[in-house]
């Protein structure tokens, strides 16, 4: 023990705590230090060394005895807030921004905080956010100069703006069964990227006028997501089985449903013209989709991403919505939204009234015709493994 007794060890700590306690740091500094010597491994005794040489404004001693801390214990909440103070101090704003954040985020996976250490990490919080717009200001008057404007300009980069910026978080493809490679990562398509769709859109009132006939046959619809025995239960367990998402199929896995079909044959005559995918036993499912009213759909992703989905809205009340990834946009009758269901999405309807879209899948336009081949030959094989 370096030629110290436990009990005068216990002394002298005690003495160098009620040292600070009195702020008189220049008595508890040597007793720290000559505490760190005996027991190098008590972060304690480091974490007041540094307290002590805080209070004598030796910022040097400070931060290496905040680092003897943190090297033992990366989660120390009142280290990681003295390191982002001292770095506020010196004007290294960016390291003191770095430090608050790691902060907040230790706090929040933190069981339980005393009040004054709740306290210290809400003023970390409040330092977070007034860096974050400083560092907004700074951007935008820089790019301003070279001729950014959020209104007109490349909604691309607006999006790598906000991300910077920490607004949005970055959602990538995770399909759940079939994963094509190197395929863009985009949230939505925008409708004028495809040549058929206005031919499409313009049948939007027929189709509409037969699924008023269908709606009036509340049987007709079943539950979108069925409950499967043989499958664990999933996001959608209160959805399984319930009416409150419901589906009535005109194609299934791929398959014509034909009692649908003929009761809706102008939608039928109109999806002719549609790139609609082509994997038999799996691929296209084309359907109207019934959201009820205050029901949300939870997060997930869907299985392929070598596919788009597109969503021609029918009855939309307003209070509807569709994220993906970190996008938020809302159904306007006849407007079809084409999103990649590979990356997380959720959609939910807070009207009072029912919500439909007529809901079909395409492939990307991204992939060749050899490719679109090879992908539902693929697909189909993968569905029919256990049939063999």
């Amino acid at each position: 023990m370096t030629g110290w007794e436990h009990a005068d060890l216990s002394r002298m700590g005690e003495a160098a705590a009620q040292a600070l306690r009195r702020q008189d740091h220049r008595t508890a500094r040597p007793l720290f230090e000559k505490l760190a010597v005996a027991r190098p491994d008590d972060i304690s005794v480091w974490y007041g060394l540094a307290l002590a040489c805080r209070g004598l404004g030796d910022d040097a001693a400070q931060l290496a005895a905040l680092d003897r801390v943190l090297a033992a214990d990366p989660r120390h909440i009142p280290a990681l807030l003295m390191k982002a103070d001292q770095f506020a101090r010196s004007g290294d704003g960016r390291a003191a921004h770095t430090f608050y954040k790691t902060v907040v985020a230790r706090a929040a996976s933190a069981q339980a905080l005393p009040p004054d250490l709740r306290a210290e990490v809400a003023r970390a919080e409040r330092e977070c956010a007034r860096y974050a717009r400083e560092y907004e200001r700074h951007l935008l008057n820089a790019l301003e100069h070279a001729g950014f404007d959020p209104r007109s300009s490349s909604p691309r980069f607006t999006q790598s703006l906000d991300l910077l910026l920490g607004k949005k978080q970055i959602y990538l493809q995770s399909p759940t069964s079939f994963y094509f490679p190197e395929l863009p990562q985009r949230q939505f398509y925008e409708r004028h990227e495809f040549a058929w769709l206005p031919a499409f859109e313009a049948h939007t009132d027929v189709i509409a006028g037969e699924l008023l006939e269908v709606l009036g046959d509340d049987a007709a619809f079943r539950p979108y997501m069925l409950a499967q025995p043989n499958r664990p239960p999933g996001v959608f367990a209160d959805l399984a089985d319930s009416v409150d998402w419901a589906a009535f199929f005109l194609i299934e896995g791929g398959s014509l449903v034909e009692t649908a079909a003929a009761r809706c044959p102008r939608t039928m005559a109109a999806l002719a013209g549609v790139p609609l995918t082509d994997a038999p036993g799996r691929t296209p499912s084309v359907l109207f989709s019934r959201l009820r009213p205050g029901v949300r759909i939870p997060p997930h992703t869907g299985q392929i991403n070598a596919r788009l989905i597109c969503h021609l809205p029918l009855i939309v009340p307003p209070g509807c919505g569709l994220r993906v990834g970190n996008e938020v946009r809302h159904w306007a009758r006849g407007e079809t939204l084409i999103f990649d269901d590979s990356i997380e999405h959720e959609a939910w309807n807070h009207s009072d009234t029912t919500r439909v879209v007529l809901l079909f899948e395409i492939w990307r336009p991204e992939l060749s015709e050899e490719e679109r081949i090879l992908v539902a030959a693929a697909l189909a094989a993968v569905g029919s493994f256990n049939e063999a």
